[in-house]
Formats: C-alpha cells, sequence, structure tokens
C-alpha cells in the first residue's frame, strides 16, 4: 500500500500549547518531497504563524479547503497552483515586495524535473534525495553497509541494483545513477562529505575486479576538493555508528533550514525536526571527526587495494 507517515508534525500547538519544533516524514512510493516546494512551504507557514494565532484550520475554512491540503502545501508535499498562492498572500497580508520571491519558487516548484524521465521506476524516496541533492549545497552522509550512491563506479551500481527484482529496469536505474553523478560533479559551488565504513570495501559487491576499480575510483575522488572521504576503521573502538544511515542536506542562504535522511529496506526518512537533525548532526560530526582524515583514508584506500584486491 502507498503510505506517508508523519511521526511527528510542526504546523500546530501540541498539548499544553506547546508547538513541536518540526516533522518526520516516511516515504515509500508517492508524494516525494521537493525541495522548492519545501522551501515556500516553509515561508508560508511562517507568514501564517506571523499572523498570531491563525490556525491551518481557520485557514482552510476561510479558503474553502480542506484542512490537509493547507498542511500539504506547508509540509512541501503539494505544489501550489499561482491562484491558490494569491488566495494565501490576501489572507496573511503579505506585502507586494514579499510576494515576487515567493512565486519564483512556486513556479519553480512546477517546472519539470531532469530526472522526470525515469520518475516512473524509481522510488517517491529516491526522487526526495535527489531533490535535495540539487539543492544542497553541501552533503554530509554514512552509509554502514554500502557506498553512498554519488560514490559509485558504474560496475558497481550495476551489481548493487541487480539484485533488485525488476529487472527490464535495471539499466535505466544505472544510467540515472551516473546522471545524478554527473549533475553534482558539474554543479558549482558544491561540497560532499563521505564517512566510508571499512566494511563497506572489505564486503565485496560484484566481484573483486568490481571492487578494485571501486576503490581505485574512490581514491580519485579524494584528490577532488569537492569530496572529502573518510574511512571509519573496524579496528577503532567505540566509533559512534548507532547514527546509523544518514545524509544530512544543508542549503545556501538558509533557504532551507538543514534535513537529515535516512533511508532503509521499506523506505525513506526525511527528518526536519529540529532537534532530531541536531542530534544526528552532533553524531555524525563526531564519527567524522573519530575517522581517518582524507590523507589517510587515501592511503588505508591503497593499502586495501594491494592487500584485498591486488591483481
Amino acid at each position: 500500500m502507498h503510505v506517508v507517515q508523519r511521526a511527528s508534525d510542526a504546523e500546530e500547538p501540541g498539548e499544553g500549547g506547546q508547538k513541536p519544533r518540526g516533522r518526520v516524514t516516511f516515504l515509500r512510493d508517492e508524494l516525494a518531497l521537493s525541495a522548492p516546494c519545501m522551501v515556500l512551504g516553509g515561508h508560508l507557514r511562517k507568514k501564517r504563524e506571523g499572523r498570531g494565532d491563525l490556525r491551518q484550520q481557520v485557514v482552510a475554512q476561510e479558503l474553502g479547503w480542506s484542512e490537509s491540503k493547507v498542511s500539504r502545501i506547508e509540509s512541501g508535499l503539494n505544489a501550489i497552483k499561482l491562484d491558490d498562492l494569491e488566495r494565501l498572500f490576501s489572507l496573511y497580508r503579505v506585502d507586494e515586495e514579499n510576494r515576487e520571491p515567493l512565486r519564483e519558487l512556486a513556479l519553480i516548484g512546477k517546472r519539470p524535473v531532469w530526472w522526470k524521465p525515469w520518475s516512473g521506476i524509481t522510488t517517491a524516496y529516491l526522487q526526495a534525495v535527489l531533490s535535495f541533492e540539487d539543492a544542497a549545497q553541501r552533503i554530509r552522509s554514512y552509509e554502514p553497509q554500502y557506498l553512498y550512491g554519488l560514490l559509485q563506479t558504474p560496475e558497481y551500481a550495476e551489481a548493487l541494483i541487480g539484485r533488485g527484482p525488476d529487472e527490464s529496469d535495471h539499466a535505466a536505474l544505472v544510467k540515472l545513477r551516473q546522471e545524478r553523478q554527473a549533475k553534482f560533479a558539474a554543479a558549482q559551488g558544491k561540497e560532499l562529505i563521505c564517512v566510508i565504513d571499512e566494511a563497506s570495501i572489505l564486503r565485496p559487491v560484484g566481484n573483486a575486479q568490481i571492487m578494485r576499480r571501486q576503490v581505485q575510483h574512490l581514491i580519485e575522488l579524494n584528490k577532488d576538493p569537492r569530496y572529502q572521504l573518510r574511512l571509519a576503521e573496524l579496528s577503532r573502538p567505540n566509533l559512534p555508528l548507532e547514527v546509523g544511515p544518514t545524509t544530512i542536506f544543508d542549503f545556501a542562504e538558509a533557504l532551507l533550514p538543514t534535513i537529515a535522511y535516512s533511508e532503509n529496506f521499506d523506505g525513506g526518512l526525511v527528518i526536519q525536526d529540529e532537534a532530531t537533525v541536531d542530534r544526528r548532526v552532533v553524531k555524525f560530526d563526531e564519527l567524522r571527526a573519530m575517522s581517518l582524515n582524507p590523507s589517510k583514508t587515501t592511503q588505508k584506500l591503497q593499502h586495501l587495494l594491494q592487500s584485498k584486491y591486488h591483481r
């Protein structure tokens, strides 16, 4: 069944009038989040909250909408029509000077995305990741089992994707991953910080030849200042691995607050709750600090190349 489950919701006060600080959204197969829509939704929520006690229920009644429509617009789950945006401007008494940037965001949110040709074979949570990667200025990631998608060679990606059930989609998904990497590499000012678990290097994906070329690729990437790769050694005690699979997206010019993302077998968890994001950021930074620095990571990868994946 296609579901979106919210573990917490930022829109309205909880019991005793205390307002939650954010939201957590679990995505499976539909209603993918869009970064431009989330930016716009966040601004609209602030405009509503700036009117004092104007609750979502009141907005819905004033405009003849359902309360869920207001919530989904503010959450970034729905693109908003320009006519509906103008009605919100009037209700929130937004002056003309502040309207134009929000109109532009609404238009951006409705534009076709570059991954549209793959939308029929990609999950909602992957589409959310693609949107965040496009908008983020810095990405911080830790994956305990496999390498982060932006680091994978085509052969590694093919071996990993080949485990999926629908064989007819595998080649297209590999192509998507290559295009995703090319988009990131071509973008100006982006930075990727990855903590690589040593177990993901020692556990082969595909075969030894694929892993050899993959490790060589990591060594080459680590020469590029936009990529910062750090290795979490198996022999290092007390690493804060409880952070689990986590990707943190930092955005420029405070358009969006930092978002954390965690993927598992069943779906993806998009975390906007400020306190939860802060905890993950702290743990990730602890893990990064306790992992090998980029120079020593390259040395260790070269050692693994010779000791485990030699010709």
